[in-house]
């Protein structure tokens, strides 16, 4: 297996890892970025982006991507595909794996693999990616003002995905699997008070349907242990809100996660309990999840790297 020895590493891609690679560039560092499964990140399957500040008319998630790669380029980030398969932070230089085939010895590591939004798993998910199903309010509820929408989740985060939506949308159903709400009580309250919001109990998503995009929802109703109610629910759009999965596994053995998997830094920066390397991005995340916070978080993690390499004599 060959080796090559780097002094920043910044494993994936999106907001983050693009703009840690920008600041690392800038700084004469020689930055190493590997894409990993999704080059450009989640904001690659968003259709238009309209919150991220310096585009008045909006912008294309994919094109947003593109920008910062090219930016990243221009400052002689060393852009490669490959995904991390392993890796081991117990000493310095820290060994990287990618593609189970090379092994990357970096004196510093900017982990920036993001989260990957939960999905219910139905074929039609995929079918209207990006028309009308969503795993982000903040991100594409703007789209839907004055419509219906549906979503689907009975903890915290379905509740405030649908409190947010209930403020721009002219209705907002919540598909709840079980016969009750797994929120804290403040938000249950929010909802079941919110007079744009009616919570669907005992309700599944087994479809989705629309010529152009969603135009509608196919709904299973349990009725009492053994009956069922099948029928269609006309919605605009389809936010999932089931969670995310942090791609943290392969850091598990040597980091601080929380329990859903999310990387624990010290508050207020990017910096793991191993010095050297950093989290930025949604993979150490679970509160806001946007395009640039993200960038804000990458911006950090590259600073923080720059000053630990020349504080080690590393540069």
């Amino acid at each position: 297996m060959s080796t090559e020895k780097v002094k920043c590493l910044i494993i994936g891609s999106g907001p983050a890892g693009y703009t840690a690679a920008i600041y690392t560039g800038r700084a004469n560092i020689a930055p190493v970025l590997y894409e990993g499964l999704q080059p450009g990140g989640q904001l690659t399957i968003t259709t238009e982006v309209e919150n991220f500040p310096g585009y008045p008319e909006g912008i294309s998630g994919t094109q947003l991507m593109e920008d910062l790669r090219k930016q990243a380029e221009r400052f002689g980030a060393d852009i490669r595909n490959g995904i991390a398969t392993s890796a081991d932070l117990s000493k310095r230089p820290y060994r990287i794996t990618i593609d189970d085939e090379k092994v990357i010895e970096a004196e510093t590591v900017i982990i920036s693999t993001g989260a990957t939004a939960k999905y219910l798993g139905l074929e039609d998910e995929q079918k209207y990616a990006g028309m009308g199903v969503s795993a982000c309010a903040t991100c594409d509820g703007f789209f839907y003002r004055k419509k219906t929408v549906a979503v689907v989740g009975g903890g915290d985060t379905a509740c405030e995905e649908a409190v947010y939506l209930a403020g721009l949308a002219k209705q907002v159903y919540l598909i709840v699997r079980k016969p009750f709400l797994r929120a804290s009580k403040i938000m249950q309250a929010r909802v079941m008070n919110h007079p744009n919001i009616k919570v669907l109990f005992e309700h599944n998503a087994v479809g989705l349907y629309g010529e152009n995009g969603v135009e509608g929802v196919h709904l299973v109703k349990r009725q009492g242990e053994c009956n069922e109610e099948r029928y269609d629910l006309p919605i605009d759009g389809f936010f999932l809100a089931i969670g995310h999965k942090p791609n943290s596994d392969i850091f598990k053995d040597y980091l601080d996660t929380d329990e859903v998997g999310y990387i624990i830094t010290e508050a207020g920066t990017p910096r793991t309990k191993v010095p050297g390397v950093f989290a930025a991005g949604d993979v150490a995340d679970p509160h806001y999840r946007q395009a640039i916070t993200a960038a804000g978080s990458g911006c950090k993690a590259a600073i923080e790297a720059e000053r630990y390499l020349s504080a080690n004599d590393l540069l």
